[in-house]
């Protein structure tokens, strides 16, 4: 019971803070990333919360997963691998400890998302990347892609030990 407090939190937390937190949204017909091309979709601040994450080290860093509707399917479906059209989206903000929360607890616990770091996305099209497991990635930064190659390189190599998940860290936490 106690393992299941901090993640229902999180998850709350986490789903409070998206729709409050001020990401710069793009249009879809705005620049796309380096090499991959992945632009920023419209309307993926609504899409619906596959799950949350905690990065510590030196990312340090609170994280949502969201997944347009072909990828909630999916997810829900247990199909894999993902069908072509599936987004995954993740936000990121820094891991910051909450004065106010600590001092209702009484004690050192409470951690909230600071400012915003950046917006990653996957794209599934089996076609366009396929040198890339099928997957496209974008990242952008106060609404910005990323443009470093060097940065967007990394990106599939460190999904490649979810080889047998289509590359996706995320599960789905209904």
């Amino acid at each position: 019971m106690q393992r299941i407090f901090p993640l229902v939190f999180a998850a709350a937390t986490a789903a409070c803070v998206i729709t409050s937190m001020p990401f710069a949204a793009a249009n879809a017909d705005d620049e796309g990333s380096a090499i991959y091309d992945v632009k920023i979709p419209s309307g993926y601040r609504e899409w619906e919360l596959v799950g949350v994450a905690h990065e510590a080290g030196n990312l340090n860093d609170i994280r949502a997963i969201l997944g347009n509707p072909v990828t909630m399917k999916a997810f829900r479906d247990g199909t894999l691998p993902f069908p072509d059209g599936t987004i995954i989206a993740r936000l990121a903000w820094r891991d910051m400890p909450s004065d106010e929360n600590n001092a209702v607890f009484g004690r050192f616990q409470s951690f909230v998302p600071g400012p915003a770091t950046n917006v990653q996305f996957m794209v599934k099209d089996t076609i366009k990347y396929a040198s890339t497991g099928g997957w496209g990635f974008g990242q952008f930064e106060d609404g910005k892609p990323t443009r470093d190659e060097a940065v967007l390189k990394t990106c599939f190599p460190c999904h490649q030990p979810e080889k047998s998940r289509d590359f996706v860290f995320t599960r789905y936490a209904p």
